[in-house]
């Protein structure tokens, strides 16, 4: 049982509690935190509260938060598009719709799982049970090529790179309209959003995020571009390009437009990852292929 206790301040005041905790601790949904306040795992004084209770200043939240039962992950024999592997890494061009590692929802026919069944015990363990090799992700709906370690001295290394943002990553993407500069940067703060905890959004108190893009081809109400990752927030594409008001194409999440292209996520392509090898200390560089539903789109909007 991990134990918690919070001081409200005057800031705090009238605020209802599950909305305190939520903001205070980001790495738990309300969902989950309302549930606890219902088991009685949340007091104040000493005593059970309800979800509704609103902040006195000086109050001390005390929250009690059960540890997660432990899961077993299962290695399961699904094929990977193996760009390239050593002793030290393995990059794979993940397909559409595959989860990377799991999470609630998802505790079978991720990433994970067939790299479990590939690599065997192979995999670095600084991201624990859940996340075994796993040192960076990209979407369920973005296809693309991921980079895993093999051991825990890859993963350092190569979590140091991405730290340090001199990892190359270029991914393409198709957003809405027409994007009128021939290339830009988007520098603007990325947060998780206030209103709804599975978006993220601009927000100037959140942490620096840079996005370079190029377009590539001007499409009939439709821009194919390039971007290159400056830092990696979550959703860091995806929001820059609503941001601008040229949302990625099929993106459910941060694009108000129905898209009559029968795409289930958003078009886009982690294309090329280089990295410094952490063995060899030379640089390497690979590129996955457009896969087929992108290429078949580009068709169809080239022809319109």
């Amino acid at each position: 049982m991990d134990n918690f206790e919070i001081i409200a301040e005057e800031s705090d005041i009238n605020k209802r509690i599950d909305v305190f905790l939520s903001k205070n601790l980001e790495s738990f949904s309300r969902s989950y935190i309302q549930d606890l306040i219902k088991k009685g795992k949340t007091t104040i004084g000493g005593k059970t509260i309800k979800a509704n209770y609103r902040l006195r200043e000086g109050d001390i939240v005390a929250l009690a938060i059960p540890k997660p039962e432990p899961l077993e992950i299962l290695p399961e024999n699904i094929p990977l598009d193996i760009v390239y592997e050593d002793n030290d890494v393995i990059l794979v061009n993940k397909p559409k719709g595959m989860v990377v590692h799991p999470a609630a929802g998802h505790y079978s026919g991720t990433l994970v799982n067939a790299l479990l069944y590939h690599c065997k015990d192979n995999l670095s363990g600084i991201n624990g049970v859940l996340r075994p090799g796993i040192v960076h992700r990209i979407d369920m709906d973005t296809t693309g090529i991921i980079i895993v370690c093999k051991n825990d001295n890859a993963h350092q290394h190569i979590a140091k790179q991405l730290a340090e943002h001199s990892i190359t990553r270029k991914y393409v993407a198709i957003v809405s309209g027409n994007i009128k500069e021939d290339e830009g940067v988007v520098d603007a703060a990325i947060a998780r959003s206030k209103n709804d905890r599975k978006k993220m959004t601009v927000d100037k108190d959140g942490k620096r995020a840079v996005t370079h893009f190029k377009v590539l081809e001007r499409l009939n109400n439709y821009t194919y571009i390039e971007c290159v990752l400056e830092t990696g927030r979550t959703h860091q594409i995806r929001v820059h390009m609503s941001y601008l008001h040229h949302p990625l194409l099929g993106d459910e999440v941060y694009s108000n437009k129905k898209e009559n292209t029968k795409l289930k996520g958003q078009c886009l392509h982690a294309k090329v990852l280089g990295f410094i090898h952490p063995s060899t200390n030379e640089y390497m560089e690979f590129e996955a292929p457009l896969p087929e539903y992108f290429k078949e789109i580009l068709m169809k909007f080239r022809k319109n």
